[in-house]
This record gives C-alpha cells, structure tokens and sequence, in this order.
C-alpha cells in the first residue's frame, strides 16, 4: 500500500512540473538557509568547548572608573598572579601568568619562520589538558620550550625536534622540551603555537628595563582555574577587592588607583566579551540570536510557500476525492494519500538542500570567515534533518489531508460543492506574513550598511593616503633609526619618516594618574598614550587646531605634550596651550592640540589621548612612512625593503599600508552585512516563487473569467490591473506590519554603537518601492500571459 501510495504522489509530481518545481525549490532554499546558519551557531557555540576544564577556567577581569565610566580590561598588572596565590591559594587550581599571544622569530640555524606563541607559567599545560606528542610538557625551566606539532613541522621537517636549540626573536636561546597537539583552531588559543616559559621573559633584559613599577602598568593577563570546591561566583566575591586594598594600603590609603576584580569563564570569552559600564552587555551572542532569527524565518517563508501552493493545487483534487470515495476508498486512505505526497516533497528538498549547502559551503565559508564542513556524523544533524522534514510534510499536507478527506462525493461529482471565499484568507494571511518578513530583512540590511558608510565617512583625523607603517619585530632597525631614516629620504621613496609606539590606527597603551590645572580631586582619569617621534605629525598628516607640532629645534619639546581635543574637553581647560599637566612626577607642558583621530573602535567617540618625545624607557617598535606620490607604491615599497636589509639582512617586520589597516575596523560588521544582505535575498526570491506559484493558480482559476472579459472588451491592461491588484493589497499591508517592526529592532541594535546613524524615511521608501516593484514583476509575467490567451479556448466547453 505505501509502494501505491508513493507512485501515486511521484505521478502527480511529474502531471504538475511546475509547481512542483516551485514547491521543491522553495523549500530546498530555505533549507539550505537553515542548515547553512545551523552550521555557522553551531560553530560559534562551540568557541572553546574543546578544553576538559573549560567550566572553571576563567580570566582575571578588572572594572576601573577611568573619566566617570566603568572600563573593563581583561589584561593584569604584574604582582596580580603572585597576589592571588598568596592570599587565595585554596580557592584555584592553578594561577598562569601570561604575556599576550603575539608573532615571534623562531630560528634554527639558518631556518626562520615567524610564529604566535606566548610567554606562560608552567600551569597551563595542566589547565588547557595541552596533550603531547613528544617530549615533556613541563616549562619549569626557563630556558625550555614547547612547540605545537604544525611550530614543529614548519622549523624542523620530520626530523626529531627534542633537545634542539632555537632562537626566539633573534635575542633569546631556548631548547625545544616537548611537541603537543595542535590546539582546537575554534577556540581563543587557537593561535598559540608555542609556549615559553613566563621565567625567560622574566630574567630578559626587555622585562627588567620595562617593568620597574609593576602595578602602574596592566600589560599581562592572568589565567585561574578555580578549586573543584568551589564557584566562579565564590571566587569572584573572594578577590573581588584585592587590588583595591592592595593599591591603598602601598599609597597610604588613596584608593584612585585602585579597582575592582572579577572572574570571567571561559565559556562567556566569546559569545559574552563585550563589557559596558562595568557590567556584560552581550557580544557575539547578540549575532547568534539574529542569524537564528533569520534562519527560522526564511524557513517559515519557505514553509508558507510550501503550504500555500499544496493548499491551492490540493482544491483542483476534490474530483479525484470524490470518485475515490465514490469506488470504495476509505478517509484514512485519503490521509494516507495526501500525506505521502506532502512528505515526499519535503524530503526530495532535504535532499536537494543538502546539495545546495555542500555547492555553497566554500563561498560561505569564505565569507563568514569560517571552516564550516557538514556534519555528517553527527546524529544531532540527522535528526533535526528528518523531523523538519517530517514536520513539514505533516503541516503542509494537513489541509488536503484533513479537509479535503471529509468532502461528500456525491456533491462533488454533482458540481454542487464549492471551496468558498474564506478558504482563500489563510493562504492570503501567510503571504502577509511572508513579504512583511522579508522587508523586515531587508530594511535591517539597509540600515547596517549604512551604519558601516557611516561611520567610515567620519573624519579621521589624519591622512591615510600612501602613508605606510612597519612593525618592527627586533630592535636592531631600531637601533640604527637615524642612519636608515636619512637612507630612506634620499632614495626617493618618501617623504617623511617617523617613529612611534604604536600604530595610529591601533592605540593600544592608556595611562592614568595625570593632573592638570584645576583638577577635581575625585576624578579617575584614563588617557590614550604614545611615544612618537617629532615628525609623526608630517608624516601622518594630523591636524593642528591651536598651538603648534613638536620641533626638534627645541630641546624643551621632550617635556612637552601635544593632546587631542577629546582630552581637552575632558580636563575642561579653556586655553590648553602653555598648561602645564603631571604625569609620574614629572612636568608637561602642553604645545599643541590636534583634531580627534581615529586610533580605536571608528564607532566610538574619540578617547581622551596625550602624544609625546620618546624617553629611555619607551618602547618604540613601528615606523611611519609617507610615500612619495610621485613613485609607484610597488617601487617604492621595494625600495624600501632594500633599505631594511641593509641595515639588518635578517630583519623580521610587517608592512602594512594603514589605509588596509583601518578597513579591517569594519570587517566585522561588514560581514554580518553582507551575510545579512544574502539572506534577505533568499528570502525576497523564496518569497517571489510563492507569488510566482500565486499567480499561476490564480491565473488558471480563472481562466474562462478572462475569456469571458476578453470577449465583452477588456483590454490587456485591464485584465493585468485585475489579477495584480489582489497582491499589490497583501504586500502594501505587509509593509505596514514591517515598517514599525523593523524601525523598533534596528533603532535598538543601533544604541549598542556610540557613534550611530540615525534610521531616516528613505530607508523604508526604498523598501517598500522595492517590495512593489519585485511583486509587480513576479505577478505580470502569469497575468500578462492570462491576459493574452485566446479566450476561444477557454470558453469553448461551454
């Protein structure tokens, strides 16, 4: 019986190619939709769940008022690690210190490949379940390090990397003491492809000349895992005042310096890493919800357009119900019949989507910026295939089904019955629902994209045109600045050439502590700080707005500071120039005040920033270049390169046009953009099909109407303007519905960026304009072929 039952539905599919085609194309798009952002939550809510302890590792969290706001670092002063053993050794595991993951020069005798690695204590290899594969995991020698097996195999090829010597950035010896896994790359180490003991760090001259006031300068991050008997929140309460009370009792009871501390799990990193005043205010998780969002309403217009046309088609059929029924066929015969249509449709599209997810998976990964692969061996995966897939040939199939079963032949087979005018609101209501959710779609697309023009359009406050920045991975360039600076003007290649601590568009150093004339006492300031040398200013371009740039004729400018106009506006001075501020009792004058630049987040307000000559202790690793217009920036940078090699034929350096640099601040929301911008495509063409498939039966429903039009004078356009007209009212309604709704939801996620678009009419003009016009389109092409049928044709039966 199910073998009858199964032909009958795959004839019927055959009798009705095109809305079959319509059916299963439809649905297999909307399903591959789903599975394609099942693939990426399931990726991104698997961000480090490869680590045995995840659930009680956490890091070291700091919440410290700077300029009357709450500011959450995730970095840690230095005596934090030993502070929190000595005073709560009972409540962790294990306590790391640790330097930030960064690249690094490994060599082996003539062999140098630049890796990410990091400086650690030796708890980690315990704490991350770090598995090896040679050698031993212990770094309790400080001239000892670990590599990971992908490190290995770049440096040493298949030959055994134990007890070799290598060196690390050119200045430090190490011997290789172990090989381990490779760590998941879905997860925060997944970069970490060495592990130096934090003791090398620590006896290196770099750590002894920088470090001399080890709680003044937060430059590390500190890793626990807490005890089995206890909770992050126990611990949290614990240590929560420790810094506070350590920093006022050394500075005799003054508690500006200090701030409060917290334990934030490893399994909130991710999803959960954006902090505002102090408190979590969510963070990628807020992406997950949305792309979930998306993906469950693609497949809703997927599935509605499933049911409409099953519904629509399935009324064509109350003949074929009727001499069913007439020859002796029972109502559960009939269910049985509808039903295996319904599901044989919707598992054909499965099938169909999974061949769609597998053609489009490159160029989503490729997008999204992930290695997504189909999980075939996951039961989960299977199973949520297959329910869908059943749920959906059971709801689509349940009007025919159901209703249909019920008719009485013998006034079907008279001509007696009729559907009714109600039967219509259903599939009428669910193609409201359908457009009102993909100009939803649409407008938040809209609205991104102009956010991310937005903010790109925001002055900057320098010129990035041909400026170039080299990080400097070794000092010895360093070292021989002046002779290559004067090298560099004469080639030809720039015109100017400047040092600084960090790069202008990546302002990653603050201090605090400064004063200023007319200083509120209860003020805890936080100012963006660097080192530059006195021509950054010509050389980036930077805008003067009072007093004047650094010079090196006066010897008085290595007391001196250039501030922002942010920092202005926060110490409140009316005339800056000529003020003098402290900073670690030491005096600056203030010479100059430059328009805000953009050095962080292009969504946030510039921060309050100083700019000064660097001293003994500055750490100055990159060096700004302005190319000369007049030369190609191909030459020149090969110039340029020659030059570096001069001076040190095993420089390791990174050189990077800033303007490059500063796109990346929007690479992100660029590309919840554009996977946005493809979804609500989908969802307009899975809607359109519906229309398409709409139009078609409508078309052919009232094909002797039109005939009979036809011969009583109706034009063409008549005729068009009559069959498109019942559409054009259900999108003009569902418009309706989605202007509030998407207004309401784009204007909350806005307020999460400090420096914001606003959400103006013609955003849902254009939507709604678009939305008409689409319809218009899909309509015409069933309406316009009706409309110029010959109605001889159609009427000659009668």
């Amino acid at each position: 019986m199910i073998r009858n039952y199964l032909k009958i539905a795959w004839r019927n599919l055959i009798k009705n190619k095109a809305s079959s085609l319509i059916n299963i194309g439809g649905l297999a798009v909307g399903m591959a939709v789903a599975i394609l952002i099942g693939l990426w939550i399931w990726d991104e809510l698997s961000f480090d769940t490869g680590f045995a302890n995840r659930e009680r590792i956490a890091v070291v969290m700091d919440n410290h008022v700077d300029n009357n706001e709450i500011q959450t670092w995730n970095s840690s002063a230095l005596p934090l690690a030993t502070g929190l053993r000595s005073n709560y050794g009972s409540s962790f595991k294990h306590v790391v210190r640790a330097s930030w993951t960064g690249d690094h020069i490994l060599t082996y005798r003539d062999k140098k490949v630049v890796k990410k690695g990091n400086y650690m204590e030796p708890g980690v290899t315990d704490m991350l379940s770090i598995k090896m594969t040679e050698g031993s995991a212990s770094l309790n020698d400080p001239a000892s390090i670990i590599l990971s097996q992908s490190t290995a195999k770049a440096i040493f090829g298949n030959a055994d990397p134990i007890n070799k010597l290598i060196v690390i950035d050119k200045k430090i010896n190490a011997k290789v003491t172990g090989v381990y896994q490779n760590l998941p790359e879905n997860s925060s180490f997944g970069e970490l492809t060495f592990i130096a003991p934090w003791e090398m760090l620590a006896i290196s001259e770099h750590y002894a000349t920088r470090f001399n006031n080890p709680w003044g300068a937060s430059w590390f991050q500190t890793f626990v895992q807490i005890a089995d008997n206890t909770t992050m929140a126990q611990v949290s309460a614990q240590i929560k005042y420790f810094k506070l009370n350590t920093l006022k009792a050394a500075h005799n009871g003054d508690a500006s310096r200090g701030s409060l501390l917290f334990l934030h799990p490893m399994d909130r990193w991710y999803l959960y890493g954006d902090f505002k005043n102090g408190v979590s205010a969510g963070g990628r998780i807020q992406y997950v919800w949305l792309f979930g969002i998306i993906g469950i309403f693609v497949l809703l217009l997927a599935c509605i357009n499933f049911m409409n046309l099953s519904t629509a088609r399935s009324e064509k059929r109350a003949k074929e119900v009727g001499i069913r029924k007439a020859i002796g066929s029972v109502r559960g015969q009939l269910i049985a019949q509808f039903y295996s249509e319904s599901l044989l449709i919707a598992f054909i599209a499965f099938f169909v989507s999974l061949a769609l997810v597998l053609l489009c998976l490159p160029e989503f990964n490729q997008l999204a910026d992930k290695k997504i692969a189909i999980l075939w061996s996951s039961p989960i995966f299977w199973a949520l295939g297959i329910s869908f897939s059943l749920f959906t040939g059971l709801i689509a199939g349940s009007y025919p089904a159901l209703y249909l079963s019920s008719f009485q032949p013998i006034k079907v087979l008279k001509g007696s019955f009729r559907v009714g005018r109600l039967a219509a609101i259903p599939r009428k209501v669910l193609v409201v629902i359908q457009f009102a959710v993909s100009v939803v779609l649409i407008i938040g697309t809209i609205v991104v994209f102009q956010q991310i023009q937005f903010a790109k359009n925001r002055p900057v406050g320098f010129s990035r045109d041909n400026l170039l920045n080299v990080n400097l991975q070794t000092n010895e360039l360093n070292k021989q600045y002046l002779a290559l600076k004067n090298d560099l003007l004469s080639s030809g290649a720039v015109t100017n050439v400047a040092e600084s601590e960090s790069m202008i568009t990546q302002v990653f150093i603050s201090n605090g502590g400064l004063t200023w004339p007319g200083k509120n006492p209860a003020v805890q300031d936080q100012f963006n700080s660097m080192s530059v040398t006195s021509d950054f200013g010509k050389t980036t371009g930077w805008q003067i707005a009072e007093g004047r740039d650094f010079d090196p004729a006066y010897i008085s400018d290595s007391a001196a500071f250039i501030v922002n106009e942010a920092a202005v506006k926060f110490m409140g001075l009316k005339n800056p120039v000529g003020k003098t501020m402290m900073w670690s009792e030491n005096s600056f004058k203030i010479i100059g005040v430059v328009k805000d630049m953009v050095n962080q987040s292009a969504y946030e307000a510039a921060k309050p920033s100083f700019f000064y000559l660097p001293r003994h202790w500055s750490n100055i690793s990159n060096i700004n270049l302005k190319i000369n217009p007049a030369m190609g920036a191909h030459d020149a940078v090969a110039k340029i390169n020659a030059l570096f090699k001069k001076y040190d034929p095993s420089a390791s350096y990174t050189i990077q046009f800033v303007d490059e640099d500063y796109a990346k601040k929007f690479e992100n929301e660029e590309r919840i953009g554009k996977l946005a911008s493809c979804f609500a495509g989908l969802a307009i063409f899975i809607s359109c099909l519906g229309l398409f498939g709409m139009a078609s039966f409508m078309a052919e429903q009232r094909t002797k109407e039109i005939g009979v039009r036809k011969v009583l004078g109706a034009t063409v356009f008549n005729l068009w303007q009559l069959l498109s007209k019942d559409f054009v009212q259900l999108v003009i309604i569902s418009l309706l519905i989605a202007t509030p709704v998407s207004w309401y939801f784009m204007h909350s996620w806005l307020q999460s960026y400090e420096y914001r678009t606003g959400i103006t009419w013609w955003i849902f003009a254009v939507a709604a304009i678009g939305a008409l016009v689409i319809t218009l389109l899909t309509v015409s092409y069933q309406s316009i072929k009706a409309a110029l049928a010959n109605p001889v044709r159609s009427l000659r039966s009668e």
